[in-house]
């Protein structure tokens, strides 16, 4: 269409270009935002069903699974209500730094427990206020001694995404950045199940005694603001698909509107001769277009 001949010119074809990157890229967060809603939906399902089911012993737990081959392997035991009777190991005590509750900076305390069968898992006693000056479990909360029997829920290792810290592979460590059953497993003797629990006990800081690390809230079931965060982005890409156009058609409008008010103090940007254009014929040797 002649009147909107201007946006084939480079400088609009460009911006024509970055508008439908703008687009797609939108679009595509919109969608990976429904992916992360049905995993939030799909994690919150499991959870309930996997706590519904009785509490089992850890060994007992494990010989189940491994004699039904369904080959689920940790994955299949996550969330699981767990049994441990055993003792801890107060010297293999190690902390997860970084880790907040309530908005308050802190710590988790994760200790070994070993059975008598010898399985030995990683707990997760809780958490411990730290803001920065404690780089190893203090001793008012260490583990107690003797035999304890806990309960809790059976969690997976917890591996290094694309971004955050990263632990040194050797030597002994008193802290780390995450729940790393594999790195723990490199400085401690024992074979260490390959998961962690989460122990569970009464939530209120209240009802927690003094030196002991408050117990960690259960994962929360809401389904988080992916929803919503998808919503805006189709919004946002649907408002880029109708406002576009507009935007063209005002400009064309204003380069008619240009053209009827006559030449004024300068030439127009977008107003630029084509072959053919009869202000070329000057330029050629013929004679210019008469004026007025």
């Amino acid at each position: 269409m002649p009147r909107y001949r201007f946006a084939l010119r480079p400088r609009w074809i460009l911006s024509h270009v970055f508008v439908l990157v703008l687009v797609v890229a939108m679009i595509n967060l919109g969608f990976w935002q429904l992916r992360r809603l049905d995993e939030k939906k799909q994690r919150n399902r499991r959870y309930r069903e996997r706590t519904a089911q009785p509490v089992a012993p850890l060994s007992a737990l494990l010989r189940a699974a491994g004699s039904s081959g369904s080959g689920g392997g940790v994955g299949s035991l996550e969330y699981r209500r767990v049994l441990l009777r055993g003792t801890y190991r107060a010297d293999q005590e190690v902390l997860v730094r970084g880790r907040s509750q309530d908005s308050a900076p802190g710590s988790w305390v994760l200790t070994p427990l070993t059975q008598p069968d010898g399985t030995t898992a990683i707990v997760n006693r809780g958490w411990i206020a730290n803001s920065g000056g404690v780089e190893s479990v203090p001793a008012a909360y260490r583990a107690p001694s003797g035999t304890v029997t806990v309960a809790g829920l059976l969690r997976p290792s917890e591996v290094r995404g694309s971004f955050g810290s990263i632990d040194p592979p050797t030597g002994r460590l008193t802290n780390l950045a995450r729940v790393d059953v594999a790195r723990i497993q490199r400085q401690v003797p024992e074979r260490l199940f390959p998961a962690w629990v989460q122990l569970e006990s009464p939530r209120s800081a209240a009802s927690t005694p003094s030196g002991v690390p408050r117990p960690l809230d259960p994962p929360a079931l809401d389904e988080g603001p992916h929803l919503s965060y998808a919503i805006q982005w189709f919004l946002f890409s649907t408002g880029a698909l109708v406002f576009y156009p507009l935007i063209l058609r005002r400009r064309a409008r204003e380069i008619e509107a240009e053209q009827a008010a006559g030449p004024l103090d300068g030439p127009d940007p977008d107003d630029v001769p084509e072959p053919g254009d009869p202000r070329l014929q000057a330029v050629d040797g013929g004679s210019p277009p008469p004026l007025g």
